[in-house]
Parts: structure tokens; C-alpha cells; sequence
């Protein structure tokens, strides 16, 4: 009965907005690492007609894509509140990009998962999909993604994740089970954001970016330069071209 299209009217209304357009490839950075060093050296300006109540969303070039970002959307019922928004602005193309613990090693950190499933260990998922023990991408999508970022010279590993929505109560047993299932690492969004997309038919994916051990050791938390985003932004980059040219020969 709520629609997104309805509280952006209102909004819009309410603001005394236009209804233009988001950039049809857009990113979400729970963290906000991206969005404060776009800001900080003026690659960001904040896109004026978006008219979400909780969120600030800024846009963003890169080798002639203009892309929209929206920063600090941490946890899977924020993350997908964003999206449920994004996508009927115009949004055709959502790339999440969040900082992730270290379950199953693949390496010293940092290095990013591209995540084809995760575990449901969250609530907003199963509020658009019936219970079952992983939230799946879009299989097709993740092939055309994991080709286009293979190209990069970065550690980009494919696997699962866990999301969950207390990362202060992740036990020492819940950790070693789920390395034992060969989940690669644990974060906040991914199966929320792709039980979204698989109801609402939107081409939606996710990557973690593999920075810590839970802080169990010191120094721990090191994503590299600029806090991770001259990487973070080569694989965002790398997914935007893989999508446009996969909707390009469709």
C-alpha cells in the first residue's frame, strides 16, 4: 500500500521539487568513504532534485559515466529503502559497495567479494521473499559483472557473504560455521538489496570490500589509499561498463 513513487510525490510537493531524473547508474556507499573523498577533492556535487527525506544523493564522473551516489546507508532495511527510491527516479543500475569482515581468508586484506548469494540473517529480506537460507543475485548479471571487473589488476574474489543486521554479536561459533559453509565474509546489506531485486526485476549488485577481522587484532581496518576509494572506485567503474555493455547487446 506505501509506494516509493507516492512518498517521492509528496515529497517532492512538500520541497517544491521538480520530478527530474537520478543517474541511471547509481551506488551505495554504507560506509561513506566514497562520498566524503568525492566531496573533499570536488568530484561530487549534490543532486538538488532528490527528494528522499533520509538521504543525500550527490553525482559523480568517471571516464564520461556519470554516476549518482548516496553515502552512510548502513544496514539492509536502510540500504533498501534507498533503492526502493532510486529505482523509480530512474535509476537502471545499483552497485553496492560495502566494507566487509573477514570470514573465510582469500588473502591479505583489503580485497573485495563480488557476492553471488548471501545468508539471511536479517529481517528486511523476508519481507519481499518467503524464508529460505540465501538471498541469490541474478545469476546472468554476476557473470557479465565478474568478467568486466577479472579484467582489473585487483584481488576481486566471487562468493557468498553473511548479512546480518548486529555485527556486535557475531559469535566465535556463528563465525566458524559459516566458514565452514565457505562464506567468505560478513556484511550488512547484500540480502536484503538482492531479495529486492529479484522481486522488483532490477539489476541490483553487490560487492564487500574485505577490510578487517573484526578488529580482533590491532591495525586492523585498513582499506588503503584514500580509505580504499581509488580501488573501490576502479571496480565500480569496471561494474558500470560491464552492465551498459551487456544492456548494450541485449
Amino acid at each position: 500500500m506505501f509506494r516509493p513513487e507516492n512518498l517521492l510525490r509528496e515529497a517532492r510537493r512538500q520541497k517544491g521539487l521538480p520530478r527530474q531524473n537520478v543517474p541511471p547508474i547509481c551506488v551505495l556507499d554504507p560506509d561513506g568513504d566514497i562520498v566524503r573523498h568525492l566531496c573533499k577533492t570536488g568530484g561530487a556535487k549534490p543532486v538538488p532534485h532528490w527528494a528522499c527525506y533520509h538521504s543525500t544523493l550527490f553525482s559523480f564522473e568517471r571516464e564520461g559515466i556519470t554516476f549518482g551516489i548516496v553515502g552512510c546507508g548502513v544496514g539492509a532495511s536502510y540500504a533498501v529503502l534507498i533503492a526502493e527510491q532510486l529505482f523509480v527516479s530512474g535509476c537502471r543500475f545499483l552497485v553496492s559497495m560495502t566494507s566487509s569482515g573477514q570470514i573465510q581468508g582469500k588473502g591479505p586484506t583489503p580485497y573485495f567479494v563480488l557476492i553471488d548469494k548471501a545468508l539471511r540473517d536479517e529481517g528486511t529480506s523476508y519481507h519481499y521473499l518467503p524464508p529460505s537460507d540465501y538471498s541469490e543475485a541474478d545469476a546472468e548479471l554476476i557473470e557479465t559483472i565478474d568478467e568486466s571487473v577479472s579484467r582489473l589488476d585487483l584481488a576481486v574474489h566471487r562468493g557468498s557473504t553473511w548479512t546480518t543486521d548486529a555485527p556486535f554479536r557475531e559469535t566465535g561459533s556463528a563465525i566458524e560455521r559459516h566458514r565452514q559453509e565457505g562464506i567468505l565474509a560478513v556484511e550488512m546489506e547484500a540480502a536484503a538489496l538482492y531479495a529486492f531485486a529479484r522481486v522488483r526485476g532490477k539489476p541490483v549488485v553487490c560487492f564487500a570490500h574485505v577490510t578487517n577481522q573484526m578488529a580482533r587484532d590491532s591495525g586492523d581496518f585498513e582499506k588503503g589509499d584514500n580509505d580504499g576509494t581509488t580501488d573501490a572506485l576502479k571496480v565500480i567503474l569496471a561494474a558500470a561498463r560491464g552492465w551498459r555493455r551487456r544492456t548494450e547487446t541485449a
